[in-house]
């Protein structure tokens, strides 16, 4: 079966790594990290997985994707809160399109917007 990867856009490695690896607990699949050159990565997080890139046109920083049928929401939202990153407190609410729908949306500090879904 086919599958899409998202690239998003990063500029900064470390900052990157500090909030997918660190705070979401997406796992590193691969790197590429050539000595004096743009880093290009694959990371995941059970059977999602995201391309991030320091390459120039790979991505625009502002994208967007949902993350469906995610698995236990609500236990996982406690636990990024009871972790030590100051930079997002994200929320849950329910979908306004479907309230069996339950939403929490983060932002990377690249400005690329990732929203978990579980539905009921």
């Amino acid at each position: 079966m086919s599958r899409i990867i998202p690239i998003f856009r990063m500029f900064d490695y470390a900052r990157a790594i500090q909030f997918y690896v660190d705070w979401l607990e997406f796992e590193i699949l691969w790197e590429h990290k050539p000595e004096g050159a743009p880093v290009y990565m694959r990371i995941a997080k059970g059977d999602t997985q995201i391309d991030l890139s320091e390459h120039h046109g790979d991505g625009t920083p502002g994208s967007r994707i949902s993350i469906t049928e995610f698995k236990g929401l609500k236990a996982f939202h406690a636990k990024l809160g009871g972790k030590d990153y100051k930079y997002m407190n994200p929320g849950l609410e329910r979908a306004d399109w479907n309230p069996e729908v339950l939403l929490m949306t983060v932002i990377d500090p690249f400005q690329n917007t990732i929203i978990f879904e579980e539905s009921a």
